[in-house]
């Protein structure tokens, strides 16, 4: 036994509860949210309406799919504002979508996350390096299956660019397509649609 495991009382939550505690302690202004990412608590701002328009914009594309006759997410929901949680992170995200199979919600709220179908981030001025970064991370070691990060200023290019992060294996996204705003992206099943950016504004 260390120094450290003999001074520690047995009850002493860990890190991550105290984490918790303090989220969900939190009394926030109307439109605000906190997330915890890689153990840090971070606020977030009210979204811009170029944001909100993208998230609504993805939003009805993902309802539409999922209300056709025969769609193979007819078990599913679009949900916002929802925490999702990445223990094995020290993280607890709020995507801007995530989609879930209905059953899941009566699950443990920390084992949610591995059952998501999609989960969708789109970059804000405040919360882009996140989105690229730790959020990637995150969902990539919870095992989300497709990642959509729609990301308003790419690095890379300049431009509002979606890229859809897939097959997720040992903690990261081993394939990834990137098409700039404007033309459309394939989202492979349970999805099995093909996804209109024209109307993303920057």
């Amino acid at each position: 036994m260390s120094i450290t495991q003999a001074e520690t009382p047995a009850n002493t939550p860990s890190a991550w509860e105290l984490s918790l505690r303090t989220w969900e302690a939190l009394d926030l202004p109307e439109g605000w949210q906190a997330e915890i990412i890689e153990g840090g608590l971070f606020f977030v701002v009210p979204p811009s309406r170029e944001h909100a328009r993208i998230v609504a914009l993805l939003q009805k594309q993902l309802y539409r799919e999922i209300l056709r006759d025969g769609s193979g997410l007819s078990e599913a929901d679009v949900h916002q504002t929802l925490d999702v949680r990445v223990p094995l992170r020290s993280s607890l995200f709020i995507p801007d979508l995530v989609v879930l199979p209905y059953s899941v919600l009566e699950y443990d709220p920390d084992g949610m996350v591995s059952d998501a179908l999609l989960a969708v981030e789109v970059t804000s001025k405040s919360t882009a390096e996140k989105d690229r970064k730790a959020k990637l991370w995150g969902y990539a070691h919870a095992g989300v299956p497709l990642y959509l990060l729609v990301d308003r200023w790419d690095p890379e290019t300049g431009r509002g660019e979606t890229t859809l992060f897939s097959a997720p294996e040992n903690g990261r996204y081993t394939s990834a397509t990137k098409v700039p705003f404007g033309k459309d992206i394939d989202l492979p099943e349970p999805f099995g649609f093909t996804l209109d950016t024209s109307g993303f504004p920057v």
